[in-house]
């Protein structure tokens, strides 16, 4: 049993619990934990886009970055994602997750800090690879702790707050602020950039590791009895809260389970226009022939295109019960349509061009779905078996985000069409793979329910997200080991 079954057990003696009870709690829970994991992931994504913002005002040429070199300054990054994800999945699965994602905060913080004193490639990219190997805990963190406090349906519209791209809109304002400084100054304006972000980011590290918490259990803002409470509701989920033990056979079976495998591959698809956009958007709107100052307001609209596109379908999902799948493949249409625009309208349609490129970052909405944050954890029971699973799916968020610059060659600019192709692939790929989880899911639950109910016909429509207790929800069994589990579409 995990740690949630045995407060249970010990804490008993609490009526039941009514709606408006219900509703309070949950409103309580949403104002205080959702911002604060906003927060987090949005700072984290800051020190990460200022690369972007810090090209246009000068670092490639202080820096003397030539051919591929500014490519692979962002690639790195996913390069130390890939390498930090294991030894950071071995510690989160043994040691309090918001503890550890504000300490790798801390950490990367000082490394941001640390970048206006480069003064060649090799710097930046022992520094980036560092930032990587501490911020691949970002989303694999702030997801078990959505998962600790919230029903599956309930998931979809939390994660699209706390993972709400409006890291372009702070780090557009931030960009406009510093092109206000006048020459000639101290530093370079691209080190203020940095000095600023790192600033913020390592205050808001300090507050967190006194006040984030990791489950219902030690939630600072919770009464004993609505900690109690929170745990309760938490049994529709059958994915438990948190269990340290680690189980060989639960890890065996994430790896074997074809669903990882499926979300892996979304990852990396859905990821290569996003480590592409995350690196040269400011280079892009730049070529189109604004300046600096300029280019960094018209930027600032990217992260309120992702954040709506993240809001807009994840409210559809909640309320469209058991079709997210489907609202993927949809959504996933609306980037491919801004890759086409891009790639083929002329550059001298600069309202087009500015179109298509706002469209592109509506991208964000299949991803907050699918990728680890909303189906993965959805369809995922037992905690080991959660862990290897998000540490697979990140690596495929690293591999799509260290492959994206690599598409953008210098030798194409300002065009960039090999990369603006590669975006329209990728998100064709990314509608079939759907496709493929959304006919294994259904076939699953219907083979359940053949085996716990024979006698009942089922169909993919008496599916839903909160299911049956047959066994117990917080016995740490994986999805597999519950017959009565049945599978988000």
């Amino acid at each position: 049993m995990d740690q949630a079954g045995e407060y249970l057990n010990q804490a008993g003696g609490f009526p039941p619990m009514s709606v408006a009870q219900e509703k309070r709690l949950l409103r309580k829970i949403d104002w205080i934990l959702v911002p604060m994991l906003l927060t987090t992931a949005t700072l984290g994504a800051v020190d990460k886009v200022a690369i972007s913002t810090a090209a246009i005002y000068g670092l490639r040429d202080d820096l003397h970055l030539s051919g591929s070199q500014y490519s692979w300054a962002g690639s790195i990054l996913y390069v130390g994602c890939i390498v930090g994800m294991w030894p950071s999945s071995y510690l989160l699965h043994r040691v309090p997750s918001a503890k550890y994602l504000a300490s790798c905060s801390l950490g990367w913080s000082l490394l941001s800090l640390l970048i206006p004193t480069c003064r060649a490639f090799r710097d930046l990219m022992a520094l980036r690879f560092l930032m990587g190997c501490l911020e691949g805990i970002i989303v694999p963190s702030i997801s078990l702790v959505i998962a600790g406090f919230y029903k599956k349906a309930e998931q979809p519209p939390r994660n699209a707050i706390a993972f709400a791209a409006i890291s372009s809109v702070i780090n557009g304002f931030l960009s406009w602020a510093v092109g206000q400084i006048q020459s000639p100054s101290t530093l370079s304006i691209w080190q203020y950039l940095f000095l600023i972000t790192g600033s913020i980011s390592l205050v808001w590290s300090i507050f967190i590791l006194q006040y984030l918490p990791d489950t219902p259990m030690n939630a600072w803002f919770l009464t004993n009895q609505e900690k109690y409470y929170a745990i309760a509701r938490q049994a529709d989920n059958k994915t438990g809260i948190i269990n340290k033990t680690w189980k060989k056979e639960q890890a065996i079976e994430a790896i074997a389970d074809p669903k990882t495998w499926i979300i892996f591959l979304f990852n990396i698809a859905i990821n290569v226009p996003n480590g592409g956009l995350i690196t040269f958007s400011g280079i892009i709107i730049n070529n189109l022939g604004f300046d600096a100052v300029k280019t960094s307001l018209l930027n600032m609209p990217t992260g309120i295109m992702s954040t709506i596109s993240a809001f807009l379908f994840s409210w559809i999902a909640a309320k469209w019960t058991n079709r997210r799948c489907l609202v993927t493949m949809i959504a996933a249409f609306i980037p491919a349509i801004g890759a086409i625009m891009v790639y083929t309208l002329p550059r001298s349609n600069i309202g087009g061009q500015m179109v298509g490129i706002y469209l592109l970052y509506t991208y964000f909405g299949p991803y907050v779905l699918v990728t680890g944050i909303s189906l993965g954890q959805a369809n995922t029971a037992g905690h080991t078996k959660k862990n290897v699973q998000y540490s697979i799916m990140y690596v495929g968020y690293a591999i799509g985000n260290l492959i994206g610059p690599q598409t953008f060659r210098a030798n194409q600019a300002p065009e960039y069409t090999t990369g603006f192709a590669a975006m329209l692939v990728c998100y064709c790929i990314c509608i079939g793979l759907m496709a493929v989880y959304w006919i294994l899911a259904v076939i699953l639950n219907a083979r359940r329910s053949q085996l716990t109910h024979p006698e009942i016909r089922v169909t993919p429509m008496d599916c839903s997200d909160a299911d049956s207790l047959a066994e117990s929800p917080f016995a740490d069994m994986t999805d597999y080991q519950q017959k009565e589990f049945r599978y988000t579409t």
